[in-house]
């Protein structure tokens, strides 16, 4: 095993070294790289490389944001896939479709795909994409280390997988990992499938790249702002990413090195986790110091899409965005000192459990902040309910019933009888999935006609949206009333005795919660055919202002700039408005009095107010 190990290392190495030497060789023909000639004279690029060489070398922030954008569309499709396969599994009491190793497998699969191979990558197509836009920079600070952070997630996916696709082809002896995405010791290190050594590889990748990402958006943030962006008027989002990237640096590395002790334990004879060693409680206290920061990694950013979205389509600016900042700074710190209530039923002190708890409670105050904040910027607005503000409001709506029922998970008591029931996994999926999965819709829909030129078919967003908020709702309230009943997660059956829980009603919420599940999968299907539909068949944008920013006083730094490429293109200039606004608001900058609207949503004259300092505090 050793050696197929050795083997397998050098040719990903040799892979790499490849890649690197390709991009080092071709990096410069992205636009804009001062390319040196002899005699001393320099020439500028101006046109990428066509085809798929573009795709393959290119350096560019915008581009690479779409790549991650791309990535992560097949990341959900396939965690959809392997969800839906286990709903459909779990419409009856027993082994229906598949038995319980399959079961396991895509249990493993679907965890580890939404949280590492989506999550965090769907979050860095917007940072890469829209973060040099907001804060004024030409690209990121580092460009070719973020081309090489994306390229080692496709290799780093496959090897998560590894074990679906070589199983037929060398029957049976390489499957795909039955751990469960924590990857709990002992059962990790006493599962002899190769396939958990290649998981535990390519969720190592994974990690180097987002710790890379991590790096390079504090690097861009910190050194690549324009004059014009200071502090105090940089942006929400992209404080959150900030945020996000400082926890990235923490949690990450500690991951990794959880991971290699991991792959020793299994092929080396190391005692790190075994019951005679270090311990099986000693992996849970390190995977969750990573583990519960991983839920605020994810949900930060989101957090910060719609708090940039959201006043848009209110025609106000956001409501208290100090505090908004501080409590994302709040978030980032607290994260770090709640990882121990996973385990309040594994036998900790109870002084140290009653420690955790408390912090667990206090870092829903952050949380309530926000909400106060994103509901009073609500408050007699403007408001626009088109599909990038049917998401935020779904995303606040969602977010309120995953905190609450976090609440009560933070209580010791409540959470000794809710323990690693299905109340645990409809609290972590209204977060997630209704939370950070309804952000990136509402970021994706607000700015795909800068992407893409092309509009969407906005009823099918609508249609999009009512689907999967009613699926989300239907699929995981079923599973809190399951929680409530008993009914353990991880299992692939549930046929016991009536005399342990009522087993024709847990049938029954099962089988609510696959038709919730279905309702869901549909949306999902209506929105990919959208995407696709109009972006080779949609209307194209012809006006640089396809939301009607510039009524509100809400036009910010990016479609500035989609505005000034439209005219560049047209080869004239962005207009006057356009120019003025560049100079007054930065995403979130100084603006004109007489075009800012108040906290309760009526413009001021300059002689009534002083100037406002930002279009989003």
């Amino acid at each position: 095993m050793a050696g197929e190990l050795l083997a397998l290392t050098v040719v990903a190495g040799v892979v790499l070294v490849g890649v690197a030497a390709l991009a080092a060789r071709t990096g410069t023909l992205r636009a804009g790289v001062p390319t040196p000639l002899g005699g001393g004279t320099t020439v500028t690029r101006t046109e990428k490389p066509g085809g798929l060489r573009r795709w393959v070398t290119t350096v560019d922030h915008k581009d690479i944001g779409i790549l991650y954008g791309v990535y992560s569309v097949l990341m959900f499709v396939w965690a959809g896939g392997a969800a839906m396969l286990m709903r459909l599994e779990l419409l009856g009491p027993g082994f229906d479709l598949m038995q319980a190793q399959f079961y396991n497998s895509l249990l493993t699969s679907h965890g580890l795909t939404m949280l590492i191979l989506f999550g965090t990558p769907v979050l860095a197509a917007f940072s890469n994409y829209f973060i040099p836009l907001l804060i004024g920079a030409d690209d990121m600070a580092f460009p070719r280390i973020n081309a090489i952070a994306f390229w080692l997630l496709p290799p780093g996916a496959l090897l998560v997988w590894a074990g679906f696709f070589l199983a037929p082809l060398t029957q049976g002896d390489i499957g795909p990992a039955q751990t469960s995405w924590t990857m709990y010791a002992p059962l990790s290190i006493e599962q002899t499938n190769p396939g958990v050594d290649l998981m535990l590889l390519g969720l190592h990748l994974t990690g180097v790249s987002a710790t890379m990402g991590a790096i390079n958006f504090i690097a861009t943030i910190f050194t690549e702002r324009s004059e014009k962006v200071n502090w105090a008027n940089l942006d929400i989002f992209s404080w959150t990413v900030l945020v996000q990237s400082a926890q990235i640096l923490f949690a990450f590395p500690l991951l990794g090195s959880v991971l290699v002790m991991l792959i020793f334990d299994r092929n080396f004879g190391t005692t790190f986790f075994t019951v005679e060693g270090g311990g099986p409680i000693l992996y849970q206290h390190l995977f969750w110091f990573w583990g519960h920061p991983e839920v605020y990694i994810l949900i930060l950013p989101a957090m910060g899409l719609v708090s940039w979205i959201l006043p848009k389509f209110a025609g106000r600016k956001l409501f208290g965005f100090k505090f908004v900042v501080y409590s994302t700074l709040a978030i980032g710190v607290l994260s770090f000192g709640v990882w121990a209530h996973h385990m309040f039923s594994s036998g900790v002190d109870p002084r140290i459990r009653a420690s955790f708890m408390a912090v667990t409670l206090a870092i829903a105050i952050p949380t309530a902040v926000k909400t106060f904040n994103w509901i009073t910027t609500l408050w007699n607005g403007k408001i626009r309910l088109n599909a990038p503000m049917l998401f935020s409001v779904g995303f606040v709506a969602n977010l309120v019933i995953g905190g609450v029922t976090g609440v009560f998970l933070a209580a010791i008591p409540i959470d000794l009888v809710l323990h690693d029931t299905y109340y645990v996994v409809g609290h972590f999926h209204y977060f997630l999935m209704g939370g950070t999965v309804f952000a990136v819709f509402s970021g994706i829909y607000y700015w795909y006609p800068l992407v893409t030129g092309k509009m969407y078919q906005r009823t099918l967003a609508k249609w999009h949206f009512w689907l999967t908020t009613i699926g989300t709702n239907i699929t995981f309230f079923a599973m809190l009333l399951l929680g409530y009943l008993g009914m353990p997660r991880r299992y692939a059956t549930y046929n016991f005795d009536a005399a342990v829980a009522p087993l024709a009603e847990v049938t029954s919420l099962h089988q609510i919660a696959t038709v919730g599940a279905l309702i869901l999968t549909l949306g999902q299907l209506i929105w990919l055919w959208n995407m696709l539909s109009s972006y080779y068949d949609g209307p194209t944008v012809e006006d640089g202002d396809p939301w009607n920013l510039k009524d509100d006083g809400m036009f910010g730094r990016d479609f500035q700039w989609f505005e000034a490429k439209l005219a560049r293109a047209d080869g004239g200039e962005a207009s006057e408005a356009s120019r003025a606004s560049s100079e007054l608001v930065s995403d979130g900058g100084e603006v004109d009095a007489d075009a800012v609207a108040t906290d309760s949503g009526d413009p001021r004259a300059a002689a009534a107010e002083p100037p406002a300092e930002r279009t989003d505090d």
